[in-house]
């Protein structure tokens, strides 16, 4: 538009105000200039919207079936419960795997029951739930920023925010990959979005059926993910922030939000009525997984709660462009959440919503979002050193809004205050289309690095595929294949577990197989136990799995080593990351121990437990610990050792188990925490039980041949002080002598 446009139209603008006659070609001019302006929205809201369209089926739902690798037990055990329910059984919450809420596990009965019984079938409803949240984003960002506080409509403001924020979730390499998991943790952001969405729109517009629908979204909170329990504070902290101070409201204001306020409460209080009350009744059920997380819990704190907390919170806040998740089924190589120029407007986005916090409710929503949203994360303690970003999940619309807010503020003070502003407020149309344009390159070009990274290198990486047990999937369609065999057995060893949900739900053979725990002292007799379900049993198949895997720790050589002793083997069948060892003529007739018998050992410890027992072997030959032992090409030797807990044993214990050669130099050390049969903690075992354990050491094929002493030190997991013999006081223990001999 040219000066004399601008004329014009302000020339227009105060005859209308003032009352006086416009003149016909005036009026058509300015009529032109809004719907131009109109035209050109529209334009660039479809622009967007195609823009976002394409991104997310790239990157969130193209190939789902074989990224990420495998199925993760957490998706499995989606995939079963959701079987369950097909099946007629039906829960709000599902016990199983630490406990999970129950609108994932029906959107995957849902799918599966269109798709059948597949990966795709469980990772679908997250992918779309995650999909869809860029959308919801994006009709938030423009619903709030779309009219500032005095309800002037600012519509190009709220279309700039609410695409890059919408653009840049889509293209985020972080949420890519935990958008393409069947996490129930992808229905929280979504349904925030939605319930947010129409609160707004229906509380500006006084419509109760939008205002009863947020209460519907609200009311399905419950149901995703343990982070919504965080929920109820952001509409409470939220709303505390229009009315206060309350002096700035009249009595019949604030009254005439009552109905409004009744009617989203009362529909979200329905809607969530049957996990409250599920939770009503069975608080343990609502407090077990935050209680084993909870970082003020003296586990994880260490003694330390305030630096533990504060620790958390600068990690979790890292992300915003410092360092990221290490978790590889959560991110890549530890990449920060969001890159340098993403935090800096993020950042910017936060100083600049705190400094208008007064002006427009919407900078204290996205602010109290992000504090409150943040809370699940900071206030828990991850598996893995760092972040967790799926913790944070509930956060992310508000992340990426402010970014948006921060890129806004930014060019609004360019405008300005710049010598160019007159030019930039004379051209705005025209700058707006190039800003959009370049926002737009960079969004798409940021979108083929994140597609690089996921498909190229994240998907591919040997972490991804180890952290996600993707051979698991491949043992599963090795088996599949497999002709039925109603006399055969496969034995799979699991570490920590006598179940991995991923394997239950994708296996579908006639063929009988058990996951046996095979770290547990009980392993003789539960492999005898299953095997002696299969009638006729003619051949026992024990997976081997050929790296040192994290979910068995070496237990599928104490499988092997039982098989060995009460079995013939036969043949071996090799794959990728397997072997399957056949074994015939298997004797159930005889009970099932590693050991034949343990050698008394008299060893009291001032901490209150005791060491009365010792076994030790090579394959299935137990030896005397008291001769030299002579360790040739295998390098392995078994360890069983019993213990008794005293009466009032109120510390965790661990075991290291420590090699030192003649001249009295460490060369191998090998740590574990001290469990019973079901996995419990020395603490929380009972007076005067008795616990076996067994343990396979692999001596390094580095270490120098000659002879090394064994010995053993028991030691508080907590404080890491070492527990003393007794009237010896001395915290070592000698287990064996041995010689590593030349190898055959």
């Amino acid at each position: 538009m040219t000066d004399g446009s601008y004329k014009w139209l302000r020339t227009f603008k105060a005859q209308s105000i003032s009352g006086t006659s416009i003149p016909l070609r005036q009026r058509e001019f300015v009529a032109a200039t809004a719907g131009s302006g109109r035209f050109l929205l529209a334009l660039a809201t479809g622009g967007i919207l195609l823009l976002l369209t394409v991104a997310v089926a790239v990157l969130r739902l193209s190939q789902l079936t074989d990224y990420p690798p495998g199925l993760f037990i957490d998706e499995g055990a989606h995939g079963l419960d959701a079987l369950r329910v097909l099946s007629g059984e039906h829960a709000v919450f599902f016990a199983g795997n630490n406990g999970r809420e129950g609108l994932m596990v029906y959107a995957a009965a849902l799918s599966i029951s269109s798709l059948g019984r597949t990966a795709l079938a469980v990772r679908l409803p997250a992918a779309l739930a995650s999909a869809s949240t860029v959308f919801a984003v994006f009709l938030l960002g423009q619903l709030l920023f779309g009219r500032d506080g005095s309800g002037r409509a600012t519509r190009w403001r709220g279309l700039l925010i609410a695409g890059v924020g919408a653009g840049l979730l889509a293209v985020s390499l972080g949420w890519t990959v935990l958008g393409r998991i069947a996490f129930r943790a992808n229905f929280l952001p979504l349904l925030l979005c939605l319930c947010l969405a129409l609160l707004w729109s229906g509380w500006r517009q006084r419509k109760w059926g939008q205002i009863a629908l947020a209460g519907v979204c609200a009311g399905l909170l419950p149901y995703t993910y343990i982070a919504a329990r965080f929920a109820p504070f952001l509409f409470f902290f939220f709303g505390l922030s229009l009315v206060f101070p309350l002096a700035s409201m009249s009595r019949q204001r604030i009254r005439s939000e009552i109905p409004n306020l009744s009617v989203f409460t009362l529909v979200a209080g329905l809607i969530a009525s049957p996990i409250l009350i599920f939770f009503a009744l069975h608080p343990e059920l609502f407090i077990e997984r935050s209680g084993h997380l909870w970082i003020f819990n003296s586990i994880h704190s260490q003694g330390t709660p305030l630096r533990a907390l504060l620790g958390n919170v600068w990690e979790h806040l890292s992300v915003f462009g410092f360092q990221g998740d290490l978790n590889w089924r959560r991110n890549f190589a530890g990449q920060p959440l969001l890159n340098i120029w993403e935090a800096f407007f993020f950042w910017l986005g936060a100083v600049m919503g705190t400094w208008r916090w007064r002006e427009e409710p919407a900078y204290r929503l996205l602010l109290v979002w992000l504090g409150v949203m943040l809370l699940p994360a900071m206030l828990a303690e991850g598996e893995t050193p760092g972040p967790n970003t799926l913790r944070m999940m509930g956060a992310a619309p508000a992340i990426y809004l402010l970014i948006g807010v921060g890129i806004w503020e930014t060019f609004q003070f360019i405008a300005m205050r710049s010598r160019a502003s007159s030019f930039i407020l004379k051209n705005k149309g025209g700058i707006g289309a190039i800003l959009g344009t370049a926002f737009s390159g960079l969004i798409i070009f940021q979108g083929a690095a994140t597609y690089h990274t996921y498909f190229g290198q994240w998907a591919n990486a040997p972490e991804t595929y180890s952290w996600h047990g993707a051979v698991w999937t491949d043992l599963v369609e090795v088996l599949n294949a497999k002709a039925p065999a109603a006399d055969t057995l496969y034995l799979v060893p699991q570490a920590g577990s006598s179940e991995h949900y991923g394997f239950r739900y994708l296996y579908t053979g006639t063929t009988s197989a058990q996951i046996l725990d095979s770290t547990l002292p009980t392993l003789p007799e539960e492999a005898r136990s299953a095997l002696s379900t299969v009638e006729n049993l003619s051949t026992a198949k024990v997976v081997d799995w050929r790296t040192d895997a994290p979910w068995a720790e070496k237990g599928d050589r104490n499988i092997i080593l039982l098989m060995n002793k009460y079995g013939n083997y036969a043949a071996s069948e090799e794959f990728d990351g397997f072997h399957i060892h056949a074994y015939t003529d298997i004797d159930l007739e005889r009970p099932w121990t590693f050991y034949g018998q343990l050698e008394p050992v008299n060893l009291r410890y001032d901490g209150g437990i005791a060491l009365q027992g010792l076994a030790l072997g090579v394959g299935e030959e137990q030896m005397p610990s008291r001769q030299l032992l002579e360790l040739g090409q295998e390098r392995s030797l078994w360890v069983a050792l019993q213990w008794l807990a005293g009466a009032s044993l109120d510390v965790d214990y661990a075991i290291s188990m420590r090699l030192y050669s003649a001249v009295g130099a460490f060369a191998f050390q090998r740590d574990v925490v001290l469990g019973n049969r079901d996995h419990a903690r020395t603490s929380q075992w009972s007076a005067e039980e008795v616990v076996d354990t067994v343990y396979i050491l692999d001596f390094p094929a580095e270490l120098p041949l000659g002879e090394y002493e064994l010995r053993l030190i028991v030691y508080d997991t907590e404080t890491l002080t070492p527990t003393v013999e007794t009237g010896v006081w001395e915290p070592e223990f000698v287990v064996a002598r041995l010689r590593l001999a030349e190898t055959e």
